[in-house]
């Protein structure tokens, strides 16, 4: 069963991310893809493709997760997996993350 995000730059809705059965998927939206004025949301994700595929969580969305104390605290309070990143990207990257990257669960 597929589940997606919604990833943000700056409030910007930039594309989507899937975590699938085979692994994940990041597609920039066609807008965002096309405003030559809107910048990748990574230097590992550039506006170049539209679609990249990866067997495990992208490293960029993976350096949006705690670590450590940090990590086990977020876990246990949200009753997550310490395993299963794409929750734990949802539950906790939709808002103050450093930088102006934000992920959302699609509803």
């Amino acid at each position: 069963m597929a589940r997606t995000a919604l990833v943000f730059f700056n409030n910007i809705e930039a594309g989507k991310l899937i975590e699938q059965d085979a692994g994940y998927v990041f597609e920039y939206n066609d807008d965002y893809f096309q405003n030559a004025a809107l910048p990748a949301i990574s230097l590992s994700l550039p506006k170049t493709i539209k679609v990249y595929e990866s067997r495990f969580l992208f490293p960029f969305f993976f350096g949006l997760l705690a670590e450590g104390e940090n990590k086990e605290i977020q876990c246990r309070m949200l009753k997550i997996d310490e395993n299963d990143h794409f929750t734990r990207l949802i539950k906790t990257a939709h808002s103050n993350t450093i930088g102006a990257i934000t992920v959302r669960e699609a509803k």
